[in-house]
């Protein structure tokens, strides 16, 4: 699921988009992209998706004076990036859960090695194609440094488009050097190129040497430095997700309850909607949806609910099929829950309709009219349809 979010950076609004996976999300991870670049480009956009689908949520978002950002690109340096990461970081901690898996691309691979350090919950960053250090990417520019210098500013085109360099860019960047990388304290994949014609290999090398361990590299064979074959990028995210499993635990996997045979254990994970939910052998997630303020990290109320009842129904007929013999080869079960049902309901008061479960069963297989009609009684005969309509008591006690 995509959702567009917005976070303050100092003065400034931030625009960024949030990945999460439709099931239970592995963890956190924020995104950087390259210099110029922005949230969007094909690189960050492929990468974020294909890490999605391995259950790791990712934000993505434009730097300061960038894409849907506001501010002017003349007045960042590469010090706004690093306190826009931090800005970022701090937006998932209070909003979702800190990053523990910190991403950079290019020049935002030098900013993500450069604010690790402030995001204490990371554990494991990731470099793409990234400079050892900021001032390397200097070189996009190299013909204009000496008008920067003299005027204390400079048009310059890079990747067919105007931005203005200020002095107070290279004054910035050239105070960043590579010290602190040996000071990490946290896993480190390096990915690079052995073609990239933007940033040399030999960068890739700078970091990986500066380093300790526990560190790893990964060559992106034939990749342009913008990963701007589909398959590039698609794997660069096969191999992230993969590495990330082996030094980032999974936020599902690190919760554990004791619950007796036959119990259902609910308990708040985040002090607002989502829940921790275990059985004796079995844990999930419950949450609501992003739009009435939930993560979205697993089913709803209703959702389980509606599973509970649809679940029983199909088990229930599976063993009437199999005990008479029945030609069933697969049997569906749908369900929806309105509060507003009006079908077959004329003397339903004030006319507004009634509380329904539409519960809609399908079947794959060979049945004649008087084997369908029994099908569809024995579906009103599994126990938890039959516990929806018994005069349920629920009896709530205080245990503290």
């Amino acid at each position: 699921m995509r959702q567009k979010v917005e976070f303050k950076s100092g003065e400034h609004t931030l625009s960024g988009l949030l990945e999460t996976p439709e099931s239970n999300i592995r963890f956190f991870a924020l995104f950087a992209h390259c210099f110029t670049c922005g949230k969007d480009v094909a690189a960050a956009s492929r990468i974020s998706r294909a890490l999605t689908a391995k259950g790791i949520a990712v934000l993505r978002f434009d730097f300061t004076g960038l894409g849907n950002s506001d501010g002017d690109f003349a007045n960042t340096n590469f010090s706004s990036n690093v306190q826009d990461l931090v800005a970022a970081a701090d937006f998932l901690r209070q909003e979702y859960s800190a990053p523990k898996l910190l991403i950079g691309h290019s020049l935002g691979g030098a900013a993500v090695l450069g604010v690790a350090q402030k995001v204490p919950e990371s554990m494991a960053l990731v470099t793409i194609g990234s400079p050892s250090d900021a001032a390397h990417v200097a070189h996009n520019f190299a013909a204009h440094i000496d008008d920067i210098e003299e005027q204390g500013k400079a048009e310059v085109n890079l990747a067919g488009r105007k931005f203005t360099i200020q002095k107070q860019f290279l004054d910035d960047i050239n105070n960043y050097g590579t010290n602190h990388i040996s000071k990490l304290k946290k896993a480190l994949l390096v990915m690079h190129s052995p073609i990239d014609s933007i940033v040399k290999i030999a960068e890739a090398e700078k970091i990986y040497q500066a380093a300790l361990h526990p560190k790893s590299f990964v060559s992106l064979d034939d990749a342009d430095h913008l990963l701007t074959n589909k398959k590039d990028a698609e794997y660069a995210a096969e191999v992230i997700a993969a590495w990330a499993s082996r030094y980032v635990p999974s936020e599902t996997e690190s919760y554990n309850a004791n619950v007796a045979q036959g119990h259902v254990l609910v308990e708040e994970k985040d002090h607002k909607f989502t829940q921790h939910v275990s059985t004796n052998s079995h844990y999930w997630l419950a949450d609501e949806p992003l739009k009435v303020g939930g993560k979205n990290t697993g089913p709803d109320p209703y959702d389980h609910l509606l599973a509970g009842l649809g679940a029983c129904t199909s088990m229930t007929l599976r063993m009437y099929a199999e005990r008479k013999k029945l030609p069933i080869e697969h049997i569906r079960v749908e369900l929806t829950h309105t509060r507003n049902y009006k079908e077959d309901c004329d003397n339903c008061e004030q006319q507004n309709g009634i509380e329904a479960i539409v519960r809609n069963i399908s079947y794959v297989g060979t049945l004649d009219e008087q084997q369908e009609a029994r099908f569809l009684e024995i579906a009103d005969k599994c126990p938890v349809h039959r516990t929806l309509h018994n005069d349920v008591a629920v009896v709530s006690k205080l245990v503290n």
